[in-house]
């Protein structure tokens, strides 16, 4: 989600978990292995937390605690309006995933995963694999993500790629008039799991297709499979497109970057898209970008996790249930419309009223 004003130097955790309703920041150390992780659950109204842990190397632990606050707020919107009944949670684990990630590191994360008792179920997210779910998964039973080996429901990336382009179909026909996209000029930006697998489906939609990427590996993996047009990291904002599909980290979509964009369409997988919710969303509607909600259009690959974590996992189910997306998509432009509010406030208040409807259901003196 967008930064909601997080200013942890200037409040205390408990204020800032406090301001935002989270319920508990669990901090996780082990100075033999290094290990420095996170865990964040913020709401439990629909179920218990579910969302999962990233790897990365902040350049503070105030960042990291930012990322995990405001990571694990954005799960429990986006497991509420995909109709899921699960709450939000996240986890981040600070440091090199090339330097320090390994089987011990895994599992004495997942003992702490674990200690939680099943408030929390993990499973991937940035820089983090199969290989360490399956590692994770020696203790503790509270993952989902594992390879279909394991009965696991694999690699999610697919269905969360899938979902993005029906949210993506879904924006073209409100602003095209149809929901095709052949022809039309689209940039992912971030040539990771989601971004390749989106382009698989935009080739085939026959779209005119741009990418970008500050890894050189991962261009020339793209262009080694696909005639595509490859955009320098700081010409993308500038680029004569249709649609933005920002597929890398969050905050790409900010006061310095919404001026230069000529795209009608922002539509991808990356989280924390709008650097601060609110008024970037707002500018985005005052430009004439529609904007699909990153929380919503992203959300197959918890969509597919939460299908193996039930234990009914069916691929064809969780692509019917992906496909969602579009319609769920359509109705929050609309009621954005209807209500002269923005598309991510739109998606924001969708999900607020499930919430809320669930917890009149659970206690009847809820106010």
């Amino acid at each position: 989600m967008g930064k909601d004003s997080i200013q942890l130097k200037s409040q205390t955790i408990l204020d800032k978990m406090s301001d935002t309703s989270h319920e508990q920041l669990i901090f996780c150390s082990d100075h033999v292995l290094g290990l420095k992780a996170i865990i964040s659950i913020h709401n439990t109204v629909l179920g218990p937390a579910m969302g999962g842990t990233r790897m990365w190397n902040y350049t503070s632990e105030e960042a990291a605690i930012q990322d995990a606050l405001r990571l694990s707020r954005g799960m429990t919107f986006k497991n509420s309006i995909a109709g899921l009944n699960i709450g939000g949670g996240k986890a981040v684990i600070i440091g090199d995933a090339k330097k320090i990630k390994g089987e011990k590191l895994m599992r004495r994360f997942g003992k702490f995963v674990n200690g939680l008792g099943g408030q929390y179920w993990t499973a991937e997210d940035v820089n983090m694999t199969m290989q360490d779910m399956e590692y994770i998964r020696m203790e503790t039973p509270y993952v989902a993500g594992l390879p279909e080996k394991m009965g696991g429901s694999g690699d999610p990336s697919p269905i969360t790629a899938y979902g993005v382009f029906c949210g993506m179909k879904a924006c073209a026909k409100v602003v095209y008039g149809t929901d095709t996209l052949a022809g039309k000029k689209i940039l992912v930006q971030g040539l990771g799991n989601v971004g390749s697998y989106l382009i698989e489906l935009l080739v085939k939609e026959r779209a005119l297709i741009l990418v970008s990427d500050i890894f050189e590996d991962k261009i020339k993996r793209i262009t080694e499979r696909f005639k595509v047009t490859v955009v320098a990291a700081d010409e993308v904002y500038r680029a004569d497109i249709d649609i933005y599909a920002p597929c890398a980290l969050g905050a790409t979509i900010n006061s310095q970057t919404i001026p230069k964009m000529k795209c009608k369409i922002i539509a991808g997988g990356a989280n924390n898209q709008l650097e601060d919710e609110a008024l970037h969303a707002k500018m985005l509607q005052d430009q004439g970008i529609l904007y699909g909600p990153d929380f919503l259009i992203n959300s197959g690959g918890i969509i597919n996790v939460y299908f193996e974590q039930q234990g009914n996992y069916h691929r064809s189910k969780v692509l019917e249930k992906a496909e969602d997306i579009y319609k769920m998509t359509t109705d929050v432009i609309n009621f954005a419309s209807v209500n002269n509010i923005t598309t991510h406030q739109s998606a924001l208040n969708i999900a607020a009223k499930r919430i809320e409807d669930f917890s009149r259901l659970k206690s009847p003196t809820f106010k």
